[in-house]
């Protein structure tokens, strides 16, 4: 039953990073110097699935409270300036495309449109210092509790943070390339194929900087998944790049959603069977069995959590299905 739950746990999660990588990616879009109406032209193509696309944080929020309470606790205190800066950067950007259409003055939504372009930028680096930081261990003591934050100021944190940014910008233009009208598609594959070598060139360094890393290599119960999982996420940005230039972008953006995806397995299988590694005492390292909830609680959750799944399941597929295609002159403007 726990390894259920852990296995849910980090779907939702990856789920999370696959759907909302493109919002934040699209966000991030808005730093370049486009026209106004190329930056409406983006937000508009991602209007239908914006609000939807958060509640896999709710979700996932929601397993983490409930089946891992010892997990909770300490993830949150050990990693407290990572997940409050994404925290931050998730309600800047909701925030920020909701009101940037609110004034009527260009001056000011190209104000919300920096809002916007920060959030995106402090959620997709937050979630990946979450994960490095997770990867290479914590300093859990002998009472079971995390000694301060100053274990996330370290290269390999914030070549992770930089490179799942890449790899959301990356997403976010081939998510447009797949929705724009067919006209700006060409340029805008252009753009996400240069972002993809800017992706790949971030997941090499933090992977490097990994393996040089003592507390990532001290940390690493299971070399051999780690190893091939990030192979896979290179192969998945090297194929999201071939689909681009054979003019696919449906196969490309499934490539670059399995990039966003394969970290969160990564951390997951590296570890096993802990999901809190103590660098500082072996004693003190939490299992996955140690930090879940007792089984009458694991069982009463899969009966809330069992008629909520298909739902949320079947409103993303819908949402995708009405809202297939491409965009054009007849599409609502949301924000």
């Amino acid at each position: 039953m726990p390894l259920l739950w852990y296995a849910l746990l980090g779907l939702f999660f990856a789920g999370y990073l696959v759907l909302a990588g493109y919002d934040y990616g699209v966000g991030l879009l808005l730093a370049r110097r486009d026209t106004p109406a190329a930056h409406r032209a983006g937000l508009t193509a991602l209007g239908p699935f914006f609000l939807g696309n958060e509640v896999w944080l709710v979700a996932t929020v929601g397993i983490l409270f409930g089946a891992f309470p010892t997990l909770e606790g300490e993830l949150l205190s050990g990693h407290y300036p990572a997940v409050a800066g994404a925290l931050a950067g998730v309600i800047l950007v909701t925030v920020g495309v909701q009101l940037r259409s609110r004034p009527s003055g260009p001056a000011a939504r190209r104000g919300w449109d920096r809002v916007i372009v920060a959030g995106s930028a402090l959620a997709a680096f937050g979630w990946g210092a979450l994960l490095a930081g997770l990867l290479q261990g914590l300093p859990i003591d002998a009472a079971g509790h995390v000694a301060g934050q100053t274990h996330l100021a370290t290269p390999f944190v914030a070549a992770t943070g930089l490179a799942l940014l890449a790899l959301a910008a990356a997403h976010g233009a081939t998510f447009l390339t797949l929705r724009l009208p067919a006209a700006d598609a060409p340029a805008t594959a252009r753009l996400a194929r240069r972002l993809l070598v800017g992706a790949l060139a971030a997941v090499a360094t933090a992977t490097a900087l990994g393996l040089l890393s003592d507390r990532v290599r001290a940390a690493t119960r299971q070399p051999l998944p780690a190893v091939l999982l990030v192979v896979a996420l290179v192969g998945a940005l090297l194929a999201a790049r071939a689909a681009l230039r054979r003019g696919r972008p449906g196969v490309a953006l499934a490539a670059t959603g399995a990039a966003l995806a394969l970290p969160v397995a990564l951390v997951g299988a590296a570890r096993w069977p802990a999901v809190l590694v103590s660098t500082v005492d072996p004693a003190a390292t939490v299992t996955v069995t140690d930090a879940a909830a007792s089984g009458s609680t694991l069982r009463l959750l899969g009966w809330l959590l069992l008629p909520l799944l298909p739902a949320l399941l079947g409103f993303q597929a819908m949402s995708w299905w009405v809202f297939r295609g491409r965009t054009d002159g007849r599409a609502p403007v949301y924000w």
